[in-house]
């Protein structure tokens, strides 16, 4: 059983020596991930800008015609729509935008459809097009579920810190706020980097996200509690090295799990849920990373010292506590 364990028993890594350098990373990350997203935006996908989204394969060629697609369906006067590979290189997704608005807008879904799909069955067929699936949301229903998207992560975000808070203490809250916010923020700035589709299961991979990312700081957390009252004269900075070496086997172990199923989602998996393997994985790394380096220091920061959570007592609590531990108050 030996050969299977991949922390050794006792291990003494001082994280925190690096704590510094690591915040100042995350902080240009953070930065780099916002002005990633405001400049390059995110790729939405129908889920959120409205409008229809074709799955085209060309069976007999082993490449997609991206460029006469292009023109052909510029020819019908939609507008303009977005085509990209999709998984395999003779596989591709037509996004298209809706311009209609108010009750026109589910007739002009519905002609669109029709002209695209003929135009594609008739000027492709000796290419052995299939069309493999048509979406299409509305407008109205895109911004709804936008606004939803958002606000559930807003919440998703105040809520655990506020559980955090009554947990342990606010400090702790507050330390996995920062470390929630990172894990978000950079999982925002990779989406706009690499222009993965972002869509409703992106959502659902930043919650989940969310919930591992919470679920790693709570064990280091809960470990933390327990020394600062075993060990009153430690120094913090080792105090909380010490837990999180104490924590370190079921950390790597729980990560690295997680890592392998999802790292054979992204290789393996259908292409429907790539963003969301690509989202969990990404998530999965930052989050082990922010547990360490984003919430723990965020501790020392704000003043937490191995008697900070200690009880002042006063001279007749020390007595009746003297008293009930058989101390008679006689010297010895």
């Amino acid at each position: 059983m030996k050969l299977l364990k991949l922390v050794p028993e006792k291990t003494n890594i001082g994280f925190l020596k690096l704590r510094n350098v690591a915040v100042g990373f995350s902080v240009l990350l953070i930065i780099a991930s916002i002005a990633l997203v405001m400049t390059r935006g995110l790729n939405f996908g129908v889920d959120f800008v409205g409008g229809q989204q074709f799955r085209v394969t060309f069976e007999k060629v082993e490449e997609a015609p991206i460029v006469e697609l292009r023109e052909s369906i510029a020819a019908l006067n939609l507008g303009d729509a977005n085509i990209q590979r999709f998984g395999e290189p003779n596989e591709v997704a037509i996004r298209m935008r809706l311009n209609a608005e108010g009750g026109d807008e589910l007739q002009e879904a519905d002609s669109a459809t029709v002209a695209v799909s003929n135009m594609i069955e008739e000027r492709f067929a000796e290419q052995g097009v299939r069309i493999d699936g048509v979406d299409a949301v509305s407008g109205k229903v895109s911004e709804e579920l936008l606004s939803t998207g958002v606000y559930s992560l807003v919440f998703a975000l105040i809520a655990i810190s506020i559980y955090i808070w009554f947990r342990f203490e606010w400090q702790f809250g507050v330390g996995a706020l920062f470390a929630l916010f990172h894990d978000v923020a950079l999982t925002f700035g990779f989406f706009a980097l690499t222009q993965l589709e972002f869509n409703l299961n992106i959502i659902a991979a930043l919650l989940t996200i969310i919930g591992y990312s919470l679920n790693d700081t709570i064990v280091i957390d809960d470990r933390i509690r327990e020394n600062l009252r075993k060990y009153r004269k430690m120094e913090i900075s080792n105090l909380l090295d010490l837990s999180i070496n104490e924590t370190l086997a079921r950390t790597v172990s729980t990560s690295l799990t997680m890592i392998i199923v999802l790292v054979s989602l992204v290789l393996l998996g259908p292409d429907v849920i790539f963003g969301f393997s690509a989202a969990m994985l990404f998530g999965v790394i930052i989050g082990t990373y922010s547990s360490i380096y984003i919430a723990s220091p965020v501790l020392i920061w704000l003043g937490v010292g191995p008697d900070s959570f200690v009880p002042v007592e006063s001279d007749s609590e020390k007595a009746q506590r003297r008293l009930a531990e058989g101390y008679d108050g006689a010297e010895p």
